[in-house]
């Protein structure tokens, strides 16, 4: 008989939205009329903008061209959607062509990076923590067992909470790989430039490599946020940037991402050799992935064109005055909430201490309404509840309604 991964059997549960899905699903059985309205799972609504249906309109049509019909295409990504990511998001840090790895999407990017770290490497992730970047690396072998303070073995965890601003501190202890992502998911809150060097400089004096989730930098509205951490001094030294067009162009259902990898971004041997990364990920993306397919890369590009850019712009605000209402009316109950600025989540306090997934009963039962417990994303995310803006505006409304007049606090 063959031997599983029993890393798998170390897992705490069910993934977080898989079970806040059966939650809802069960109420809805026993519940036929009720309006259930979810601000929970971060998946966008507005359909894709016009300048990427057009694009891949028209790549259909070369596809069924003969003289324009494309088979395998480069794994790293066509060099059309390359040279655009370069040209509009890293031109001016020195971004070179081979250093982007397009994808189908940052979820996937995050899990699969750590395949080219050895699994005695020591990782550090923020909590709460989006469930990925922690769950991968138990997959991987690389935790102990979970604990009853609800935290794996060997992973050091950075403690974010509204009494640090959600900033992390420093480990104590030196480690190898830091999970960063800003703005945060699922806080809504993010890093400004001092605070983001803080990491790049201990990176640089620890032989560390930061991992930075950057998938929703398109949502960034205040100016001393960065927009990627290669605008930090050193960072192409020390850090790997997963980004993504789910949440920035409504590719949730289309799948594209990408990763940016340094050639100067480097790891070492047992013998202490050192050794750039890149290579190591082209040979891993090389041969187990056979590249986004090239109608979804055409509708990826066309966001950089002026017409896709204020497309694009259009959802990011629409989103974000959802956001704003959402903040607004959360507040006029008197619950405490984060984020909503730079992101578009906004994480709350629970009322009264509440427990994370005894609000999210309550809002489910009293209101009709589906958010995410933040105890789903670590420790720390006991007593906080996470709301996204991702909904219509029709039902955004309609949902701070529910709460400001028949939520019973």
């Amino acid at each position: 008989m063959a031997l599983i991964n029993e890393n798998y059997l170390k897992l705490a549960g069910s993934y977080l939205f898989r079970e806040t899905a059966h939650r809802t699903a069960a109420y809805k059985e026993a519940h036929p009329s009720a309006d259930v309205i979810s601000l929970g799972i971060g998946d966008v609504t507005l359909p894709l903008p016009d300048a990427c249906i057009q694009a891949m309109h028209k790549a259909v049509d070369e596809m069924g061209d003969a003289t324009t019909f494309r088979g395998y295409g480069p794994e790293q990504g066509y060099g059309f959607l390359i040279d655009a990511i370069i040209e509009n998001n890293y031109k001016k840090y020195g971004i070179e062509k081979d250093e982007v790895f397009v994808s189908d999407g940052a979820k996937s990017d995050c899990g699969n990076i750590q395949e080219i770290f050895s699994s005695d490497n020591t990782i550090a992730i923020t909590d709460p923590v989006y469930p990925v970047y922690l769950d991968t690396n138990v997959m991987a072998g690389r935790t102990g067992t979970l604990q009853k303070d609800g935290r794996y073995e060997g992973v050091t965890y950075l403690p974010c909470s509204a009494e640090n601003d959600f900033v992390p501190a420093l480990p104590e202890k030196r480690v190898d790989l830091i999970y960063l992502c800003s703005p945060n998911n699922p806080t809504g809150t993010a890093l400004t430039r001092d605070q983001l060097k803080v990491w790049v400089d201990y990176a640089r004096e620890n032989d560390s490599i930061i991992l930075f989730d950057a998938a929703y930098s398109a949502y960034i509205s205040e100016p001393e946020v960065p927009h990627t951490i290669f605008e930090i001094e050193g960072a192409k030294d020390v850090a790997i940037e997963f980004r993504s067009f789910s949440k920035t162009a409504g590719f949730t259902g289309t799948r594209c991402g990408y990763i940016v990898l340094p050639k100067t971004v480097m790891g070492k041997t047992l013998d202490g050799s050192k050794k750039p990364l890149n290579p190591l990920w082209n040979r891993r993306h090389t041969t187990k992935f056979n590249g986004t397919a090239y109608i979804i890369q055409r509708g990826a590009a066309a966001i950089f064109t002026p017409e896709g850019k204020k497309q694009v712009q259009a959802s990011i605000d629409y989103y974000m005055e959802n956001a704003r209402l959402i903040r607004d009316g959360i507040s006029e109950v008197g619950i405490t909430c984060f984020g909503g600025v730079n992101s578009p989540y906004i994480w709350l306090k629970t009322p009264n201490n509440m427990p994370s997934w005894d609000f999210f009963d309550k809002l489910l039962n009293d209101v009709n309404i589906v958010g995410t417990p933040g105890a789903g994303f670590g420790p720390c995310g006991e007593g906080y509840f996470r709301l996204t803006a991702f909904g219509s505006r029709e039902k955004t409304k309609e949902a701070i309604e529910r709460i400001k007049h028949n939520l019973k606090l």
